[in-house]
């Protein structure tokens, strides 16, 4: 089975072939492309989703020839086409999914809407055979910039949440800050350079909503704001370091404590946020602490991207799952 997805949730247009292999073998991936639009929107500080929907009809088309090409593979060929259906912006969801599901009209194969969640959830089991057969029990932290949510997974499609911010994501409090710093855009990877050479502790930042199962990130943004203006000297490495730490520092004591919750022996890390290097070490410690196995996706696989899509759709598709070409996108989609 070879599958096609599209994924254009937010700015990120990304396109994915990905085939199952016979036997134990797991899945194979043909070719991947993502065409990235951070350079649009750098000078906004944010997406700005009139722009990120014209550069989606601009580079689909470009990248459905350039992996099809790379995969050596005919659009004839595909045995079922995928796409984002939400959540996220409506514009740019409508680009993905009405083009996916052109093309499996067009060709008569099946069509596959997949929560762009799911597919960050399902992504550090990207690949191996173990995620071809099934996904195992596991307390899930899924953080992104639009997204930061704990969720319990009991297999494919059976997925309860846990816990989810109320307000900012985290990497929307990185963006944020980041603008605050004067520095660039997207500003998770920024702040994570700057705090390399940073204390840490020097800055006491509060770290909200401890003892809740969900996340709030917005006192913690507005703490940077009113500490800016009483700041002199060289502070930037000192005060990008705290913050980053005030943000691992939640995110890792409310998925540690989820996992115990749940007596399940893995926990999972997926999303853009989950890039952040310092977060993985730190989490990946905890873990080791608490005797949880830790596993998170390749970096690349961790923004969004087709590949996490199409993947999805190969789960959904062993299982049995299809989509209606009818069926509409969904900026509020939920997961669990």
């Amino acid at each position: 089975m070879t599958i096609l997805a599209l994924e254009t949730s937010c700015d990120e247009t990304g396109v994915a072939i990905l085939r199952r292999l016979n036997g134990d073998l797991g899945s194979h991936l043909l070719g991947s492309e993502v065409a990235s639009q951070i350079a649009a929107h750098e000078k906004y500080g944010g997406i700005v989703p009139e722009i990120a929907s014209r550069n989606h009809l601009v580079y689909t088309p470009r990248l459905l020839d350039r992996v099809t090409s790379s995969a050596k593979i005919g659009l004839s060929e595909i045995d079922a086409f995928a796409a984002t259906s939400g959540p996220g912006l409506a514009s740019s969801l409508m680009i993905g999914a009405s083009i996916a599901k052109g093309l499996a009209i067009g060709f008569g194969k099946p069509y596959v809407a997949i929560n762009h969640l799911e597919g960050h959830l399902l992504s550090p089991f990207f690949g191996s055979v173990e995620g071809n057969r099934q996904i195992r029990p596991n307390v899930s932290l899924i953080v992104s910039g639009g997204h930061t949510m704990l969720v319990r997974v009991n297999g494919l499609g059976d997925y309860k949440s846990l816990g989810r911010t109320v307000d900012d994501a985290a990497g929307e409090a990185f963006d944020k800050v980041a603008k605050m710093l004067g520095l660039g855009y997207p500003g998770g990877p920024e702040i994570e350079k700057q705090a390399r050479g940073g204390d840490p502790n020097r800055f006491d930042l509060p770290r909200s909503m401890l003892d809740s199962e969900n996340f709030s990130f917005s006192g913690l943004k507005t703490a940077v704001r009113y500490l800016l203006p009483k700041l002199k000297g060289d502070f930037l490495a000192d005060l990008s370091a705290s913050f980053q730490q005030a943000i691992i520092d939640v995110l890792v004591r409310k998925t540690i404590a989820g996992a115990q919750k749940c007596h399940v022996d893995l926990v999972t890390v997926s999303g853009g946020v989950s890039c952040n290097q310092e977060l993985r070490r730190q989490l990946g410690e905890a873990c080791g602490r608490g005797g949880f196995e830790f596993r998170t996706a390749e970096p690349w696989l961790c923004t969004d991207n087709g590949a996490m899509i199409a993947f999805a759709a190969l789960l959904r598709l062993q299982a049995g799952y299809r989509s209606e070409v009818t069926e509409e996108i969904d900026p509020n989609l939920a997961l669990a």
